[in-house]
């Protein structure tokens, strides 16, 4: 049996990781900057969690969870989203004790059942970030700056923004009930799906992709914003102007998920063709009282890391997977012991070492040090042990000198430092 990795799962291989690495980096960065704080949440969840919070009638709920009964017949679900457990977790510890807003992030995986897309699969990673306890615009503009000046410091140029609003239980029923009223003539002439979403989800008819001809002649919920839906519209993107980023009004942008109100976003590279959203989010002022806590605001949005990556390598800036080796400690003889006992002292001077433990040849070594990208190879062999030196090669300049072993943590943290420093200048 050829056993692989199961559809729409992938694995991330050593050549891959360093740039998970750089991004998740700077998202660790910048989230920090922005002061909030990491959170980590189980990866499996009560199916309750998600049912209650996203909503009977979505796509995730109905079509994409992975659900399955553990040996005490208990329901649980394979994390299908991030915002749900983390709204969880807020009210089960009483995060909110220590004062709000709760500003948070996470990466973590994420798993749908669904047609695996480009940059989209079976099991994902999302960044997401969530503030909750703040019930003002000036929360949702901050949480979608997160994310905006992110994709900016990786690079990304061809990104835009486009913002809509989806009203709350006082305006929305009445926007509902126009849009059924305009979509029930058309209904045989939609997709399956739309027919289906008529009576369980009508806004995600605005987010068909198939029946867009009819869509474009549908009602626009602006005209149906409340007064105090509008203001708080008003605020977002007074305070996205402020900050100085760049939106458009789309009145197609409702989300999929039953919690949010009031503001949505979604975040778009030009670079991805038709699978082109990067990240997306709102407020969710109803989730933590349909999860069963006391009513309180929340706003916040989730990033698929790997279309992110991909959207960076289509504009030809992935962050590069650079894990070279600062040393690699060839031997010539059997002197493997010497050599793992220097490559521990040079590890514990911060250097990155590798040395050899296959018992190949020295010319081998040298093409070991080669592949692996070594900048320096410290040669170990009877005469300079005897010596208590080392042979220090320099690969990119094939240039060599003798370094006594006692001062070789300095002299080679030193030369690292003077490479990095240069760079760092050019």
């Amino acid at each position: 049996m050829d056993i692989k990795a199961p559809r729409g799962m992938q694995d991330i291989l050593p050549a891959q990781v360093g740039r998970w690495h750089r991004v998740e980096a700077q998202i660790r960065d910048l989230a920090r900057r922005y002061g909030y704080q990491e959170i980590r949440t189980p990866v499996v969840e009560h199916t309750e969690v998600f049912l209650r919070g996203v909503g009977a009638g979505t796509d995730i709920v109905d079509k994409e969870m992975y659900t399955f009964l553990d040996r005490g017949e208990r329901s649980l679900t394979l994390r299908a989203e991030g915002t749900a457990p983390v709204m969880r977790a807020f009210l089960e510890h009483n995060l909110g004790a220590a004062g709000l807003p709760v500003k948070v992030y996470y990466i973590c995986p994420i798993f749908r059942y669904d047609r695996p897309q480009l940059g989209r699969y079976r099991q994902h990673t999302q960044f997401g970030a969530e503030v909750i306890g703040s019930p003002d615009p000036a929360a949702d503009a901050e949480v979608l700056s997160l994310g905006v000046r992110l994709v900016e410091a990786l690079g990304l140029r061809d990104v835009t923004v486009h913002l809509n609003s989806v009203g709350d239980a006082v305006c929305r029923p009445g926007y509902i009930r126009a849009l059924q009223d305009y979509f029930r003539p058309h209904l045989g002439e939609m997709c399956a799906d739309c027919q289906r979403r008529f009576e369980t989800n009508p806004l995600r008819l605005l987010d068909c992709k198939t029946d867009q001809r009819i869509v474009r002649g549908a009602p626009q919920i602006l005209s149906y914003l409340d007064d105090a839906c509008r203001a708080h519209f008003d605020g977002v993107q007074a305070h996205l102007d402020a900050a100085g980023i760049r939106y458009a009004l789309d009145p197609h942008i409702v989300r999929g998920l039953d919690y949010y109100t009031r503001t949505a976003a979604e975040v778009y590279s030009g670079n991805l063709g038709a699978q082109n959203a990067i990240f997306g989010g709102g407020r969710y002022d109803g989730l933590a009282e349909q999860l069963g806590g006391r009513p309180t605001p929340g706003v916040g949005f989730g990033l698929g890391i790997e279309r992110l990556l991909l959207a960076l390598e289509q504009e030809g800036l992935a962050p590069p997977a650079d894990q070279r080796l600062d040393a690699y400690i060839a031997t010539a003889g059997a002197h493997t012991a010497p050599a793992l006992a220097l490559a521990d002292r040079l590890r514990g001077a911060g250097i990155a070492v590798d040395v050899d433990v296959m018992a190949r040849g020295l010319r081998a070594q040298m093409k070991q040090a080669d592949r692996l990208g070594a900048i320096y190879v410290v040669v170990l062999g009877e005469d300079e042990i005897r010596r208590g030196v080392a042979g220090v090669r320099e690969m990119a300049t094939g240039t060599q000198e003798e370094v006594a072993i006692a001062g070789l943590p300095e002299v080679l943290a030193a030369r690292l430092r003077s490479r990095t420093a240069q760079r760092a200048r050019a």
